[in-house]
């Protein structure tokens, strides 16, 4: 993978201003807890994507500071020269966990942990959740396109519309884990190993006197995938003639026609109808303009007789809903070692964090594999696999459910301890059959588009105690 600059700086100001806080109040040492999480699905879906592992360890690996970056702290000229001090000896030090890549997530889970001293738990906010909330959005955004084409497969076309350069790259890396078959972004095949895909653009056709000499043409230079667009002129009265005439004269191994706009339904069973009679039944249509789930999924109930989609702003921005919404919140203090549970408590419901050192269980059905709840637990605490573990809701505990023939999975695995890497990050593939793999492990309630049913994320009987007695002890005060 090709190295990035140095992004240590890529920080909110304030991350800075606490340091030297934390450093002039004699905090610096303290250790904390802190969680990343969500409060809620975008698009009102109901699961999302957990994405952006690998920069994330990568930015974690790297934390360092320049002499630039020193010399431009000490030119705010409101920062201790012992913080300067501080930041050119710096050494990342803490412990850190995190829900492997391509797992489906849900809200209130710490996604994300961070144990360490608080000078340096607090600072690395601002990157754990730029990398995790976009890639994760986008992961999320493209596993509920490619799940509307029913097993068609989509690419992702959206670099030019992208929010900059990074958000290109790694759009198309999300989109991947997501489900997508490749990109039409060249440097994150180069970079990441996506297929790079694509063929033409209206340009090309414009570019010669006919659309039949446009198709000729490229047929001729690539006869092994000729991929023709159909939609510069007429689509149905010159596009698709001009690509037949090309495909009988060339005799391209693999062939197929994109049209790019128009009535999609009405268009492609007219081209279909079109090639059949043509003798060219293994001729593929590819189908790209503005889509999302939505719409991918009305036009394949309209019939429209497509094998392929290209995806392009509405997956790359999520553009429905375009931001994921992770949060970063002190759960835990740590003194002589004894850990201090913390609590930041709301009006709003869903705004009232969980408290401590946790962990994060999946429970499946052991018949069908299927994930029935995820429990956050006090770290150390198991669950029993045996019959009669009771689950409930932590916001209506009048809401609970006998579980019985389960079994039980630790969802986080441990990034770094003491500073050091201790995870090496799969491949690209690895992940992306990983994601496949656990989708199959939702119920069919949970991945609907509209009202999908809530995945219930409990908390331990011990957990909810602890909550509670501070939600309790606060109100008193």
């Amino acid at each position: 993978m090709v190295k990035e600059k140095n992004l240590t700086m890529l920080t909110d100001f304030y991350e800075i201003t606490m340091a030297n806080g934390y450093l002039k109040s004699g905090m610096m040492n303290d250790i904390a807890y802190f969680d990343m999480f969500f409060r809620r699905v975008p698009d009102e879906g109901g699961y999302a994507i957990m994405a952006g592992i690998e920069q994330l360890v990568e930015y974690l690996d790297n934390l360092k500071f320049t002499e630039e970056d020193i010399a431009y702290i000490r030119g705010k000229g409101i920062f201790c020269e012992e913080f300067l001090d501080y930041l050119k000896n710096f050494k990342f030090e803490c412990d850190v966990w995190a829900v492997p890549e391509g797992t489906p997530i849900f809200p209130h889970e710490p996604i994300v942990t961070v144990r360490g001293p608080v000078i340096q738990a607090q600072f690395v906010e601002t990157m754990i959740l730029l990398i995790i909330n976009h890639q994760s959005l986008i992961a999320t955004k493209a596993s509920r396109i490619v799940r509307a084409a029913q097993g068609r497969p989509v690419m992702e076309f959206g670099s030019r519309r992208a929010h900059g350069a990074t958000a290109a790259d790694m759009g198309a890396r999300a989109a991947y884990i997501g489900g997508c078959s490749g990109t039409a972004c060249t440097i994150s095949d180069r970079d990441h190993h996506i297929p790079a895909l694509g063929t033409m653009a209206h340009s090309w056709v414009q570019m010669f006197p006919t659309e039949y000499d446009a198709f000729i043409k490229y047929a001729e230079i690539y006869p092994d995938n000729c991929i023709l667009l159909v939609d510069t002129y007429n689509v149905l009265k010159s596009g698709v003639p001009a690509a037949i005439r090309a495909f009988h004269e060339m005799k391209p191994k693999k062939m197929g026609i994109r049209i790019d706009s128009g009535d999609i339904a009405y268009l492609t069973k007219r081209a279909r109808k079109m090639l059949d009679e043509a003798g060219l039944q293994d001729c593929t249509i590819t189908i790209s303009n503005s889509l999302d789930e939505y719409l991918i999924r009305d036009v394949i109930l309209e019939g429209a007789q497509i094998d392929s989609f290209g995806v392009g702003e509405r997956l790359i921005t999520a553009k429905s809903e375009p931001v994921f919404g992770g949060v970063y919140k002190l759960a835990a203090l740590e003194k002589d070692g004894k850990i201090i549970p913390k609590i930041k408590i709301s009006e709003n419901v869903e705004k009232i964090t969980n408290p401590g050192f946790k962990t994060l269980y999946r429970l499946y059905d052991r018949d069908s594999d299927k994930a029935l709840a995820d429990v956050l637990t006090v770290d150390g605490e198991t669950i029993p696999e045996q019959d009669g573990y009771v689950i409930f809701d932590p916001n209506a505990i009048w809401k609970k459910k006998t579980l019985n023939n389960f079994y039980v999975r630790n969802l986080r695995v441990q990034l770094f301890r003491h500073g050091e890497k201790v995870y090496d990050c799969p491949d690209i593939e690895t992940v992306r059959n990983y994601c496949a793999e656990q989708m199959e492990t939702l119920w069919e309630e949970t991945l609907r588009f509209e009202n999908p049913q809530t995945y219930y994320v409990d908390l331990s009987q011990k957990l909810w105690n602890i909550k509670n007695d501070l939600i309790e002890e606060h109100n008193i005060r």
